[in-house]
């Protein structure tokens, strides 16, 4: 096959998945006004962020945070996407089923912000897990805490999100518990396992101090899970203080968190309350 063949072909199959992820940030709002959440526009510190919030009466004090995962950072290995919205919004299934008061916290750039200034593919490729990435989310949270009175905040992330989960909890007020699925906890051994380009200016939970003990801490990892190896999770797990691990034998990154969600959301509570 002649160069020029391929760069058609590669040309096509490009154009043929950007035109099936069109508008994904307006299809994840459809979604979200089905299962009746609220939508706001909140700004973090140099970046917007969407927001979407649930209108669950439950006044147990407690704020649950919902982050994805890294949506699609790449349409092919060497293409970047135009905009990492993720077109299987797992976290946002997740949070329909939680009867707690919750907020689904964006990552700046997502959603429809792709190109908005500062924005750039920076922020949703090495950069995924950057200072001002943190910092942004950590703004936007703090933002929106007078609506919940200064609740006891449980952080809770997929994948890359779980990432973000354990970024944030060192840097905020009033956080009780974090709750990682198919977390990437150690983002440098990750990229070793995968032969992935660096997150050159990114954090590395596994680089951070611990956190304090009187953080719950749930790490759920799914044995077939080839993405994100138990054992990757396991390793960082066992150096936090207090940290619960546990493995879905069943389960690989994406399936089956659904269907078991409602059973762990049982697990933290029972957890939390035999902590205090």
């Amino acid at each position: 096959m002649s160069n020029c063949t391929i760069n058609v072909w590669m040309a096509f199959l490009i154009s043929m998945i950007c035109a099936a992820c069109a508008e994904p940030a307006i299809r994840v709002d459809k979604e979200a006004a089905g299962y009746g959440f609220g939508r706001l526009t909140v700004w973090g510190t140099i970046f917007p962020h969407r927001i979407y919030l649930n209108n669950a009466t439950t006044r147990s004090g407690n704020l649950h945070v919902y982050i994805e995962g890294d949506g699609l950072p790449w349409v092919l290995p060497d293409t970047v996407s135009p905009d990492p919205t993720p077109r299987n919004p797992l976290v946002l299934r997740l949070m329909a089923q939680d009867t707690e008061p919750s907020i689904y916290l964006a990552r700046p750039c997502y959603f429809g912000f792709a190109q908005i200034q500062p924005c750039n593919h920076w922020w949703w490729t090495e950069g995924r897990f950057a200072p001002e990435v943190v910092d942004s989310m950590a703004a936007a949270l703090e933002r929106l805490m007078p609506r919940y009175k200064d609740a006891s905040v449980v952080l809770i992330g997929h994948s890359g999100g779980g990432a973000l989960a354990m970024l944030l909890a060192g840097r905020l007020m009033n956080i009780t518990a974090v709750v990682t699925l198919a977390g990437n906890l150690d983002t440098e051994a990750w990229i070793q396992q995968h032969h992935f380009r660096a997150l050159s200016g990114s954090l590395n939970p596994a680089l951070l101090a611990k956190l304090d003990k009187r953080i719950t801490q749930m790490h759920f990892q799914g044995g077939r899970d080839q993405n994100i190896p138990p054992a990757l999770v396991y390793r960082f797990a066992v150096r936090q203080p207090y940290a619960h691990f546990t493995i879905y034998p069943e389960f690989d990154h994406h399936c089956c968190w659904e269907y078991k969600w409602p059973e762990m959301l049982k697990m933290l509570s029972d957890l939390s309350s035999s902590d205090k």
